[in-house]
């Protein structure tokens, strides 16, 4: 079934990178949204371009989703205001770059709070009533590091396989739905990614190889809409994952453990 003439959007992490960028096409392509950060004047001004660009109708929740009460609270208060979601992007997340013996352990636990506890919070709060109306699209931001263990990024990669893993099965559960569940495994990207993990001068993060974050953006948008179960943007991060289906694990982990021990400049 199709989707409403207007359907709603919830796009987390919608502030900055990915988020914001699909929020844009989002609207663009007529969808009202719910825009979902922790920095409200951010998501303030976008939701002013949105409704002046594209005539969207624009709710702003400040929502801090590390906080494991969140993902409830963020329900609660849409279905308080009479509002069906009819799109899902699970995009907030983070990744820190270093050793897990030397890391910051509440820093990982929210992580995993953040990456996968309130995406799968969330993704079964929205579900139902999307699977009852047999119409709906989830798109859920993991990683090319989905793909292989990450040495230095331990938890984060760990994330992300996660991600992978939940938003395949799901695709296959919800054939024949209405309901779609695509993910969107992006390489290296110019987002503020790079920053909060501090990962930029890195091998992994340097060079022409990082993607912008439009085409990004667009290949998600275009997977979201068709309906796919999986995009990776960029022929090259595409290579690379096919590449690590015959490679042996134990050179796997040593090339991801160099790309991201290396700094340039």
């Amino acid at each position: 079934m199709a989707l409403s003439p207007r359907p709603l959007a919830l796009v987390t992490g919608a502030s900055a990178g990915i988020g914001k960028e699909l929020a844009e096409r989002l609207a663009k392509n007529g969808c009202d949204m719910i825009l979902v950060a922790r920095r409200t004047d951010e998501l303030n001004a976008l939701a002013a371009r949105l409704t002046e660009a594209h005539g969207a109708k624009v709710h702003v929740m400040s929502v801090d989703l590390g906080d494991a009460t969140a993902p409830r609270k963020l329900f609660d208060d849409v279905m308080a205001k009479g509002l069906s979601v009819e799109i899902l992007i699970n995009n907030a997340g983070f990744g820190a770059l270093g050793e897990f013996a030397n890391a910051d352990l509440a820093r990982m636990i929210s992580m995993i709070q953040l990456n996968v506890a309130a995406l799968t919070e969330l993704t079964g709060l929205f579900l139902p009533a999307m699977v009852k109306n047999r119409r709906g699209k989830i798109l859920n931001v993991a990683s090319t590091a989905a793909f292989q263990p990450g040495p230095l990024m331990a938890v984060y990669y760990a994330t992300k396989a996660y991600v992978l893993s939940f938003s395949e099965a799901l695709y296959e559960e919800l054939r024949d739905t209405g309901v779609t569940v695509t993910c969107l495994c992006p390489g290296p990207t110019k987002t503020e990614f790079g920053d909060v993990a501090d990962m930029n001068g890195t091998s992994l993060f340097s060079g022409p190889n990082v993607m912008a974050v439009g085409p990004v953006a667009d290949a998600a948008f275009h997977a979201l809409m068709a309906g796919k179960r999986l995009v990776v943007p960029g022929f090259r991060n595409r290579l690379l994952i096919f590449a690590v289906r015959f490679a042996p694990r134990s050179v796997i982990l040593k090339m991801v453990k160099g790309f991201q021990s290396q700094r340039k400049g």
